[in-house]
């Protein structure tokens, strides 16, 4: 058995990019899982505002590289706001393409989260 995972695009525009993720987990949950992938090299994105509600554990969100680098970790619920300095920018580190992963820590049987994530494309 795996997890019930959703993830949709809402918004890909020019500038803005935003995605909603949904996870229903049956104990198994997600390891470094690319959940938005690098269509450009040209393009970085920059996380400009998260809301989230996690249900019985936390979710990493990590930008990719040889070694992933932490950008937010959730848990609870809340909404995490970074428009007003131009967003959390992607560190591009040694390794990095863009991506950004999903791992959850601690998620049971019936733990979930419902995660939007709107970004800004930065050339």
């Amino acid at each position: 058995m795996a997890d019930t995972v959703t993830s949709q695009t809402i918004v890909s525009g020019p500038r803005n990019f935003i995605m909603k993720f949904t996870n229903e987990s049956d104990g198994t949950g997600e390891s470094a899982v690319v959940k938005v992938a690098a269509a450009n090299s040209s393009i970085h994105l920059k996380i400009a505002r998260v809301v989230f509600a996690v249900n019985s554990g936390t979710v990493r969100l990590q930008w990719n590289a040889t070694t992933p680098t932490d950008a937010l970790i959730l848990s609870g619920f809340g909404t995490f706001d970074y428009q007003y300095f131009g967003g959390l920018p992607n560190p591009n580190n040694s390794g990095a393409d863009g991506a950004i992963k999903f791992t959850t820590v601690g998620f049971a049987a019936n733990s979930s989260y419902d995660i939007t994530l709107e970004m800004i494309k930065a050339v």
